[in-house]
């Protein structure tokens, strides 16, 4: 084997270990907001505790990807507001707000429909094409979800379509977040937007907790601190940062198709951490969604 060759080898291994630390950590984020929603806070609470650590670290990425690059337009700021509105504020509120009413692994399994909903979004907006092999593979990752949510409804009631429908929603609109991030990616670099538009994000979940909330609600127990401390660093900026390294080693292709063990380990973590049952219907519905998904992917 060449030098080159075990270069690219050892960039590639390094690649695969940033994409997979980082899908699993992004999944981690519902375990840490399920154990914090035990200490009887609410989604507007804890979204402003988790954004309001991250915030000096997404000012540092912003600054840092910012040094030497020209000012922004009003178009470009214009766009970083929408664009951290949908992807970062709506988005994540939403997702907050569901899962006090559905488990981690659905949670979860919605959110990784979020390729399908791209697509979608791009027939409906731009009447883009959908291949046979796509429409397939969408079918059964949206059969696998269905299983499991009529499971989980059977056990919970209402209160887990209601919680589906917010997670659901959550997945919609970060789907418009990467459906019309693309020129504004191309114009300001990745690392440039992430951190722009999660400054906004920040912004508005404290702004939204100081309109909807006494200051005295401010006041929850140690556990919660530390928790969104944990949400914020390692379940949401390290997780960026890692993802982004995965892409520019081995593509955004592969990137994302490493990602699918996401989704496995938040069941794991929610039987084992959550105690929450894993069964065969949930078992099943993961299998379903995650063959889907690789179908979907592999056809593109």
């Amino acid at each position: 084997m060449t030098t080159g060759d075990a270069q690219l080898t050892a960039r590639r291994a390094q690649g695969l270990a940033l994409a997979t630390v980082g899908a699993m950590a992004f999944s981690g984020k519902a375990i840490i907001v399920k154990l914090a929603y035990r200490h009887g806070v609410d989604a507007v609470t804890l979204i402003m505790y988790r954004m309001l650590f991250a915030l000096p670290i997404f000012a540092v990425m912003a600054w840092w990807a910012s040094r030497g690059q020209p000012a922004l337009s009003r178009r470009d700021w214009a766009g970083v507001i929408g664009l951290g509105f949908t992807g970062y504020y709506l988005a994540s509120f939403l997702d907050f707000a569901g899962l006090s009413y559905i488990s981690a692994s659905l949670e979860r399994l919605i959110l990784y429909l979020n390729p399908t909903l791209v697509l979608l979004l791009g027939l409906l907006l731009h009447q883009r094409h959908i291949q046979r092999w796509q429409a397939l593979g969408m079918a059964i990752s949206y059969g696998g979800v269905l299983m499991v949510f009529g499971h989980e409804i059977k056990l919970e009631g209402a209160e887990a379509a209601w919680g589906a429908l917010l997670v659901f929603l959550s997945a919609v609109s970060y789907a418009f977040y990467l459906s019309f991030s693309g020129e504004l990616v191309k114009r300001l670099g990745s690392l440039r937007l992430v951190g722009l538009a999660t400054l906004v994000a920040c912004l508005l979940c404290v702004g939204q907790f100081v309109l909807l909330r006494p200051f005295s609600a401010a006041l929850v127990a140690p556990e919660v601190i530390w928790l969104s401390v944990l949400n914020a660093t390692l379940c949401t900026a390290a997780p960026v940062l890692m993802v982004m390294m995965a892409i520019e080693r081995i593509g955004a292709s592969l990137t994302a198709q490493t990602g699918m063990v996401g989704p496995m380990s938040t069941i794991l973590m929610g039987a084992l951490i959550l105690g929450e049952p894993f069964t065969t219907w949930v078992a099943a519905g993961t299998v379903m969604v995650l063959l889907g998904i690789f179908v979907f992917m592999r056809s593109r």
